[in-house]
């Protein structure tokens, strides 16, 4: 078949290799205009323009597809499919029926729960026990359009959204591949989704990063394991944010006063509203991530309340 590509992030990139490792024909790569990053606010062009790049696809990056010019110049690629992936830029209906097939995405959630911008996130902070990727027919409603196909996958209770957003990507390209295949031989069971059971995934705050200690252990581990990658939860230690990257829920049935903390067989426990929580990953402002035996190593903290 030949096939746009639409997407901009890391998550996107197992799916797009796959297709330059496939027969399809690949005739373009859409995906957002470069932007400013780093120190130097350089112009940076995305992950997916990189390796479109490098494959010797054509590159458009339009900053809206909303232009007659845009819509035009997609349509004249004559393609049979477009799929799209973290894209970030609505697609107006031209665009949607453009192409012979349509289009399709892979989105990070068993459809219909966890519709939106942030599906891994939320599945994890919502205690979910399995989430996986749909892959779906796009409409103009949001992440409502018929569900084509799904990959399965267990929410451990060591995930975080970092690991779980390189796995569900994977997966997506996985998905993805037999998609394509029932297509080609027309094979497709398209399922509508069941509006009863739709959920929706705000799109994550940087002020939902503070931890509120009166959560029960089981809260907070779940908000730290879910806001791991960015903006990763925090607290005040000492007047400063101490970012914390890692922690698990302790064994322990003792008692401790919410907040505070207490240092023990170099381990930096705190009590929370419901249990004890133990840190284990922590950051510093301006320094590297590191270990709680090393952070012990050079801090005392017994007794010390955080928050």
């Amino acid at each position: 078949m030949k096939i746009i590509f639409s997407g901009t992030p890391d998550f996107a990139i197992p799916a797009l290799q796959m297709l330059i490792d496939s027969e399809h024909e690949l005739c373009a790569v859409y995906t957002q205009p470069d932007r400013p990053s780093g120190r130097g606010r350089k112009l940076t062009p995305s992950p997916i323009k990189k390796l479109a790049l490098e494959a010797g696809i054509p590159v458009f990056q339009p900053e809206t597809l909303k232009t007659e010019e845009d819509i035009e110049q997609l349509t004249s690629l004559n393609a049979d499919l477009m799929i799209v992936v973290a894209y970030g830029l609505l697609l107006p209906q031209a665009v949607l029926h453009a192409p012979k097939y349509g289009c399709i995405n892979i989105h990070g959630s068993l459809l219909p729960r966890w519709r939106g911008a942030a599906p891994i996130h939320r599945a994890i902070m919502a205690g979910d026990e399995k989430t996986g990727v749909t892959i779906m027919q796009v409409i103009k409603k949001l992440d409502a359009g018929d569900m084509l196909h799904k990959e399965e996958c267990p929410i451990k209770g060591t995930n975080t959204s970092s690991d779980l957003h390189d796995k569900l990507a994977e997966l997506g390209a996985i998905g993805l591949q037999k998609v394509l295949a029932q297509m080609e031989l027309g094979a497709l069971n398209a399922e509508k989704q069941d509006e009863s059971l739709v959920t929706y995934a705000s799109k994550v705050e940087k002020n939902e990063a503070l931890l509120d200690w009166n959560l029960s252990a089981a809260e907070l581990d779940r908000k730290i394991r879910g806001l791991n990658g960015w903006p990763v939860a925090q607290t005040f230690f000492h007047g400063k944010i101490l970012r914390i990257w890692r922690a698990a829920i302790s064994k322990s049935e003792d008692r401790l006063a919410v907040g505070t903390v207490r240092q023990q067989d170099k381990r930096m426990s705190v009590g929370t509203g419901d249990g004890i929580i133990d840190l284990l990953e922590i950051q510093l402002p301006g320094r590297k991530r590191i270990d709680i035996q090393a952070f012990l190593n050079s801090h005392d903290v017994d007794g010390i309340r955080l928050g």
